[in-house]
């Protein structure tokens, strides 16, 4: 069966054996992560990442139809499990503005600087895939999501009189790409010596303090 084929199957309704249908779509995520990392999306088959999660293929192509699914789910759940929507959304009470968003540009850079996404990051950015749908996919699976995330953070502290922001969206990006700037470029490029945790801390204070000068609102 080729990767394109959809099984067409709907989901079970919740039962007896859904537990173990949850158990077998985390194991299929699981291996998935690791064969797109490791052979890239090309090299990845559906037949290697049922092996490696110990499951039939027609099992891995009921729960997510074609590799194509496969992978933006898998983006998805690295991204959440990485990054969960509850950094971005419970505030601890009198948690200063400058504390927030260093707590989740700390988050945010030990998940990009991660091996496997490094390793992502060089597939994506591969000839192979410059014109397929995929990078699109990637993106609205796993960047966008954490930015739109972070854009409703920042909109509440706009409403509480911290920010002061007239673009929310070019904000949220503009922070992102702060918080990777050079270290992670020399990352993927794989040109650079560690810069260790003094080093990754003190860059990550410097990518916050220069957007808080940009968009914070400074009280006498």
């Amino acid at each position: 069966m080729p990767d394109s084929i959809r099984s067409g199957r709907a989901n079970k309704p919740a039962g007896a054996g859904r537990p173990k249908d949850l158990a077998k779509r985390a194991a299929i995520l699981e291996a998935a992560k690791r064969m797109f990392t490791r052979n890239g999306f090309e090299g990845a088959s559906m037949d290697q990442i049922a092996t490696e999660a110990g499951v039939s293929k027609l099992t891995v192509y009921s729960h997510f139809g074609d590799k194509d699914t496969l992978f933006v789910a898998a983006v998805r759940a690295y991204c959440e499990q990485q990054l969960p929507s509850s950094l971005f959304q419970t505030e601890a009470p009198g948690m200063p503005l400058r504390e927030r968003l260093l707590a989740i540009a700390r988050a945010f850079y030990v998940m990009v600087s991660k091996p496997e996404a490094v390793a992502g990051h060089r597939v994506l950015c591969s000839p192979q895939l410059s014109d397929s749908p995929l990078p699109r996919m990637f993106w609205d699976a796993g960047p966008q999501r954490v930015q739109d995330e972070f854009a409703a953070l920042l909109r509440r502290r706009i409403a509480a009189g911290e920010l002061d922001i007239a673009d929310v969206g070019r904000a949220a990006a503009q922070f992102f790409t702060l918080v990777k700037g050079e270290p992670h470029a020399q990352l993927v490029f794989g040109c650079c010596d560690p810069m260790g945790e003094d080093g990754i801390e003190s860059h990550l204070a410097a990518s916050v303090d220069l957007f808080l000068r940009g968009y914070g609102v400074h009280r006498r």
